[in-house]
């Protein structure tokens, strides 16, 4: 039997929960000076999640493109999971209307995504929409056996498309 080793593991790769600092949602200017009242606190994130929380937590992305990111799938998920059908067989009630099936949000980020697609190209929206609005693994958008390398492509070209709506939505970008 081995000897067992005097070294302590400094993080294990293959977790999945990752501590983060985040921005309070209760903190309040008002109270700034107060020890109760910081401005970020620690919480627990799972970085399997999707993959660019994985990207993001292995430092492949910077605090920015995390924003375009999460800003996209917001977008996308406005779009493509608020949608409900509009139901003929429910009774009228008087005085009442039929709910509109699309609302406000919805068009708003339909015509948000709309600006995007020029600005990233066919290719270049396509793997966006799947990475960051479907959830999909840099692994999945590359074709199946594909090499080491197409992979490292895909995520430089995600890392540039991430970089553009940083520029479109004045976002901070890398200097």
């Amino acid at each position: 039997m081995p000897a067992p080793s005097k070294r302590k593991p400094i993080a294990d790769p293959h977790r999945t929960l990752r501590a983060v600092s985040v921005e309070n949602p209760y903190y309040s200017r008002a109270h700034a000076g107060n020890a109760t009242n910081p401005r970020v606190i620690p919480a627990i994130i799972n970085i399997k999640e999707s993959a660019i929380t994985m990207l993001y937590s292995r430092g492949r992305l910077d605090d920015a493109q995390l924003a375009a990111a999460t800003k996209f799938r917001a977008l996308w998920e406005a779009v493509c999971r608020g949608t409900r059908a509009i139901d003929y067989g429910r009774e009228p009630v008087d005085g009442g209307r039929r709910a509109d099936p699309i609302g406000e949000r919805q068009m708003h980020a339909a015509d948000q995504l709309r600006r995007v697609r020029p600005l990233l190209g066919e290719q270049g929206y396509w793997l966006v929409s799947r990475i960051c609005g479907e959830g999909y693994s840099l692994g999945e958008v590359v074709r199946p056996g594909s090499s080491k390398r197409a992979k490292l492509n895909a995520a430089n070209d995600l890392r540039s498309s991430l970089d553009m709506l940083c520029e479109m939505w004045n976002l901070a970008t890398r200097r």
